[in-house]
């Protein structure tokens, strides 16, 4: 455009000048008035001229400039799109979860020797509050963590301990390997067909038989198109996951299962080790033996099961003595309305067949469950446990018992 302007200015000019040439026969003499007047008509064309060529040059900068920033947006846009779409696909493959068994009851628990213990009275127990994390990488790779909270009233303090910090790699339904801190084949297996853990553990939990979760490396799966089989075991410290230490060896656990028919379960599983106790500088005697049995039923609308453990040397790892422990657990439950479910167990075991047979323990539990809404349910139970035990002191030896019951309300939340 400013290149056309100059053009034309010059060609007026040399019109102007080829015009003046023309006229000087006609006119002979033109007047230094009208020279004047041309001089100052073209000096005002070539300054519209430079103006023009001003602004054409301040425009052409702002084009510039909006391009550069344009381009400059569009690049922070682009790195801003990449950011968020890598935070949404960690979100979307990272699940968070958590569980929490609490109760409000009353405890009345008296001992033969000496009469009502500290354990009585009226509280609050959180049992357990689990929170989890996973975080999936691929099909293949993924990862863990899970904490675990719990306080109870009769002992006046609180825990947080690492429960599950695991990697795992599923290669297929039948071979789901993991390695850190993880399930162990038997309890977390069991308590999903028993389905009241919120109100108490199952029997080899409860009489401290075994470990939920043990640091080291598992390996486990469903065979077959139809899962009719399953199997689980398991290489661990035998500490128990709140105390990750190194002992000398390993432990080893493992279960199979078969599904005969869809919510039908026969299981047999066992456990041989140290338990973490022998070390370099400390020798076992005695290996932990334990053996495991459940048949079970389960559906949304009716469960009915039974639990069976044999034991050798349990509690006897680092002494020279050595001694057995059995017990069964036998529990049911039906639903009689739209979230509501009658319930009820029994558990009988003898925890030192060798070395005092009088030493054993029976408890049992009955109670009303009321599916409040999805993840949150509640249960009024009663519960009732009688542990008897040889003591020589302080008296004469004697059979001396430790009677329990509870009474009050249940509950578990989950999401």
């Amino acid at each position: 455009m400013r290149f056309k302007l100059i053009a034309l200015a010059i060609v007026a000019g040399l019109g102007v000048t080829s015009f003046t040439a023309a006229a000087a026969p006609a006119q002979q003499v033109v007047s230094s008035s009208e020279v004047e007047l041309l001089k100052a008509q073209l000096a005002a064309l070539q300054a519209k001229v430079d103006a023009l060529e001003q602004r054409t040059d301040a425009q052409s900068d702002i084009n510039v400039s909006t391009g550069q920033a344009v381009e400059k947006a569009t690049n922070v846009t682009a790195a801003s799109d990449k950011k968020l779409a890598a935070l949404e696909k960690a979100i979307n493959n990272t699940t968070l979860s958590g569980k929490m068994y609490f109760d409000f009851t009353g405890i009345d628990q008296k001992n033969s020797d000496t009469g009502k213990t500290s354990a009585s009275g009226l509280g609050l127990d959180v049992k357990r509050f689990y929170l989890g994390v996973d975080h999936k990488f691929n099909d293949v790779w993924s990862a863990n963590l899970t904490t675990d909270f719990n306080y109870v009233s009769n002992d006046g303090e609180t825990n947080l301990f690492v429960k599950k910090a695991y990697l795992q790699a599923k290669f297929d339904q039948a071979a789901v390997f993991r390695v850190g801190s993880a399930d162990m084949p038997w309890i977390p297996f069991a308590e999903k067909y028993y389905g009241f853990r919120y109100v108490e553990p199952t029997l080899t939990d409860r009489l401290k038989y075994g470990n939920s979760a043990d640091w080291g490396l598992h390996l486990g799966g469903d065979i077959g198109a139809s899962k009719s089989f399953n199997y689980a075991v398991s290489v661990v410290n035998g500490n128990g996951y709140k105390n990750p230490g190194r002992s000398k060896g390993v432990d080893f656990e493992g279960r199979i299962g078969f599904v005969p028919f869809e919510n039908m379960i026969v299981a047999i599983g066992g456990y041989s080790g140290h338990r973490g106790q022998e070390t370099e500088t400390t020798s076992a005697p005695n290996t932990a033996q334990r053996g495991n049995l459940m048949v079970a039923y389960a559906s949304d609308a009716f469960r009915l099961g039974a639990e069976y453990f044999t034991a050798k040397d349990w509690n006897n790892v680092l002494t020279p003595f050595s001694d057995k422990s059995d017990g069964y657990s036998v529990w049911g439950s039906v639903a009689i309305a739209d979230g509501v479910s009658l319930f009820a167990r029994y558990d009988n075991a003898k925890l030192s067949k060798t070395l005092d047979s009088a030493n054993k323990d029976v408890y049992y539990n009955a109670g009303v469950e009321y599916q409040v809404t999805k993840g949150f349910k509640l249960a009024g139970v009663w519960k009732h446990e009688k542990a008897d035990k040889s003591v020589g002191t302080p008296v004469p030896p004697h059979v001396q018992n430790v009677k329990t019951n509870e009474i009050g309300v249940f509950g578990e939340v989950a999401f």
